[in-house]
């Protein structure tokens, strides 16, 4: 026996120390709880909840270093010394000479389109996460996708489906003219698109397109790690580079970030903007004060930035990212396998079911993913979320719902916390859905919000 043999079995690369139980209950029981929840997965009382795809934000299992360093954390209201160790794990990574830090992700948007944002303005993306998209729309900025092509042909197989489109790109600084692009963000991965990568060689060109005009480029970095390990495993150039210098490539190629750590650091809270501009770190500090707190610790405690700062380094471990990209891609091995439509190839974080060629017998407006969603929770009691009409919430003139291209059902797995047995009950319940997918019916709205609609609104069966 050689110790670089490839064994075929996927496992866990950690053992399990500390355990909580699962939430069993009937299918009266869920059929009571979906109906008091208004058919949304956001209103579902998670103790109702087998297997929690909802969202990997948040929800991982954090280790026992982190745990650790937790019960060290200074909580001192200013220049704690639980800030420092954050501050120096961010910059060790991303290079960048400012850190702020925010209780999660879309505090950072909220911070940075605060002064960034506003009538006129234009963010360019390869695809913006709902939260960001939100921030900047609420600001009156514009938000412009330009997806790389062929990324939305779900059925196909492609490396790196994340990218930007980069003729596309040039197309817009042109039409919206680079005096009012005040950024342009790339997700990584692309979370609205499958979780698909983005190549270190399109966040390259992208850099360099938008610096010849004059825009910033800042990174949606919830996910860098899982990006920086589809790097190493698909681009040829990357192969034998460790995935801690391909990450800290990948911020070469921006002028900050902003992200959730609730991602890829594990925590159960916490974010950060990190930046160079020296005008836009006191913007964004002021702004930080004003609404998350200090600005060394901007909503968090000091056993969050404690936390956030391990999580920072052990994310980057190889064997786990190898099992956390296995691990999905024998998740959406099995549905493939049950008769189930993903989004090709399997992303990071999540397996995508294309909603749309699952349920083409649901009409286009009546939420075919939402249904989908739902009927997942009633038959095996797993609650996974919706990208489609309610998350893109494109409304008609007289405030009706638009269909959208775009129907999917993500399965978020949270990193760490669940085994392979907990996904391949997760396939089992799916074979049984598409043995009996034209009982699925569909739904409408009864109440929703103006913003952000996919998290408060109110439906019903039709």
């Amino acid at each position: 026996m050689t110790d670089d043999r490839k064994w075929k079995t996927v496992f866990e690369p950690y053992k399990i120390k500390m355990v909580e139980p699962l939430g069993f209950t009937t299918r009266a029981e869920r059929l009571q709880a979906l109906q008091k929840a208004h058919y949304n997965m956001f209103n579902l009382p998670a103790e109702k909840v087998l297997l929690d795809f909802l969202s990997d934000s948040g929800s991982s299992a954090m280790s026992s270093a982190q745990w650790a360093g937790m019960l060290g954390g200074d909580e001192s209201y200013a220049c704690s010394r639980s800030f420092y160790k954050f501050e120096k794990a961010v910059k060790n990574l991303t290079g960048f000479k400012h850190v702020i830090p925010v209780h999660q992700g879309r505090a950072a948007e909220r911070v940075m389109f605060s002064f960034l944002g506003g009538k006129g303005k234009v963010t360019l993306s390869n695809s913006h996460f709902d939260s960001t998209r939100g921030n900047i729309l609420s600001s009156g900025a514009q938000a412009v996708d330009l997806p790389a092509k062929g990324a939305m042909d779900f059925a196909k197989a492609e490396d790196f489906k994340g990218n930007m489109d980069i003729p596309a790109l040039k197309e817009a600084v042109k039409e919206y003219r680079a005096s009012n692009v005040v950024m342009c963000i790339m997700t990584i991965t692309n979370n609205s698109l499958g979780g698909q990568p983005v190549s270190m060689a399109n966040l390259r060109e992208v850099y360099k397109i938008c610096h010849a005009h004059g825009i910033p480029v800042f990174l949606d970095a919830a996910r860098f790690a899982e990006n920086a390990m589809f790097i190493k495993l698909r681009e040829p150039e990357y192969k034998n580079t460790p995935v801690r210098e391909i990450a800290r490539e990948i911020f070469t190629y921006a002028d900050g970030c902003m992200m959730s750590a609730k991602k890829d650091a594990f925590v159960n809270m916490g974010g950060f903007i990190a930046l160079n501009s020296d005008e836009w770190n006191d913007r964004a500090r002021q702004s930080l004060i004003l609404g998350e707190g200090f600005v060394t610790y901007g909503g968090l405690s000091g056993r969050d930035l404690e936390a956030v700062a391990v999580g920072l380094n052990e994310v980057l471990d190889e064997r786990y990212l190898e099992s956390r990209l296995n691990s999905i891609a024998y998740f959406g091995a099995g549905l493939r396998k049950a008769g189930v439509p993903i989004v090709e190839p399997t992303g990071g974080h999540a397996v995508f079911v294309d909603a749309n060629s699952f349920l083409p017998h649901i009409p286009r407006n009546e939420f075919r993913a939402q249904a989908l969603s739902c009927a997942l929770y009633l038959e095996g009691g797993i609650r996974s979320v919706e990208i489609g009409m309610l998350a893109f919430a494109q409304r008609d003139d007289n405030g009706n719902f638009l269909p959208s291209d775009i129907e999917l059902v993500r399965l978020a797995v949270p990193r760490r916390a669940y085994t392979i047995s907990h996904l391949d009950f997760a396939i089992e319940v799916f074979a049984h859905l598409a043995g009996h997918k034209d009982d699925i019916k569909g739904l409408k709205i009864v109440k929703a919000p103006k913003a952000l609609v996919n998290l408060s609104a109110e439906l019903a069966p039709v």
